[in-house]
């Protein structure tokens, strides 16, 4: 049972600590989401802490919290306190957003690993204390612990998606390793991140394994007896050189919206969104008038066949 206290209170933001932060998915879209609604409506609902050490450390409302952050002036937060220890607290986080359907397999798992490898709580312990079956705790443990430290740490900070975690964690852990930096390079849909996982597990010999990780797509394709995008022998050289740009194009708008839907601002600093700005700009005015020309085309073609 959650002690609360009676009083609301309205604090600083340098008055609220983030250290529980960390047992809660950064989603770089829902927080941008949070600082409009802040802007339009102000705060709605209070915040909820607990104070330990003379300091008021979050609970839940980090969306509110962060986005605060960027508002000018900054507000003050109104906020209610619980009278939890360091155990309790991490069980009051789950339980708070358990309530409104607001936690993910992997933010459960990082509740239950810090109990059982922070707190040395057994699992049978944790179980009790979460209102949940030893089974559904031994579950989310393994989750989290499969999972390489790389992974955790760029899951943490919004820079890897959880359905991209979920594929990872079907690999052992010297394929993990691999398999992350290209993840990025190659701007992998979580799809695409299915079928080479699947390729990974199927390769028996390493010389196979490395082929995969240096040319995931042509592997796939080859996989899926798919032919190569080069040139299509019906269409005239003028038509196989648009061809051609067209294969390439497509690659690099589907990578392109692959890293804005799951990626996105998450993994660049301030000074790099400055830098960018413009490039993204020229970038939307072309592909606003790339599509208009493709329309015009379109109806050509179709008027003519």
């Amino acid at each position: 049972m959650l002690r609360w206290s009676e009083e609301l209170r309205h604090l600083e933001l340098d008055e609220i600590g983030d250290r529980y932060a960390r047992y809660r998915l950064y989603m770089p879209e829902a927080e941008r989401a949070m600082v409009r609604s802040l802007s339009r409506y102000g705060q709605i609902s209070p915040v909820v802490a607990c104070e330990q050490k003379g300091v008021y450390e979050l609970i839940d409302g980090f969306k509110r919290w962060a986005a605060a952050r960027q508002l000018k002036p900054i507000p003050k937060l109104s906020c209610r306190l619980i009278e939890v220890d360091e155990r309790g607290a991490k069980a009051a986080i789950y339980g708070l957003n358990r309530v409104g359907g607001r936690t993910r397999e992997l933010e459960e798992a990082w509740i239950v690993h810090a109990l059982v490898r922070e707190d040395a709580l057994s699992q049978v312990e944790v179980a009790e204390l979460l209102g949940r079956h030893k089974s559904w705790v031994c579950r989310r443990l393994a989750l989290i612990e499969k999972l390489v430290p790389e992974a955790r740490e760029q899951l943490r900070l919004g820079l890897l998606c959880p359905s991209a975690a979920r594929q990872l964690i079907r690999l052992p852990v010297g394929n993990q390793k691999e398999l992350l930096p290209v993840i990025r390079r190659e701007a992998l849909s979580v799809d695409e991140l299915n079928r080479v996982v699947d390729l990974l597990l199927r390769s028996s010999e390493r010389n196979q394994q490395t082929y995969v990780l240096q040319q995931p797509r042509e592997a796939l394709a080859q996989d899926e007896h798919l032919p190569l995008p080069a040139q299509d022998p019906r269409l005239s050289a003028a038509a196989n050189l648009v061809f051609k740009r067209l294969g390439s194009l497509n690659a690099q708008m589907s990578r392109m919206d692959n890293w804005l839907q799951h990626y996105g601002r998450a993994e660049l600093t301030p000074r790099d969104q400055t830098l960018l700005c413009p490039h993204f700009d020229r970038l939307s005015r072309q592909a606003t008038r790339l599509a208009a020309l493709c329309q015009d085309v379109l109806s050509e073609m179709e008027k003519n066949a």
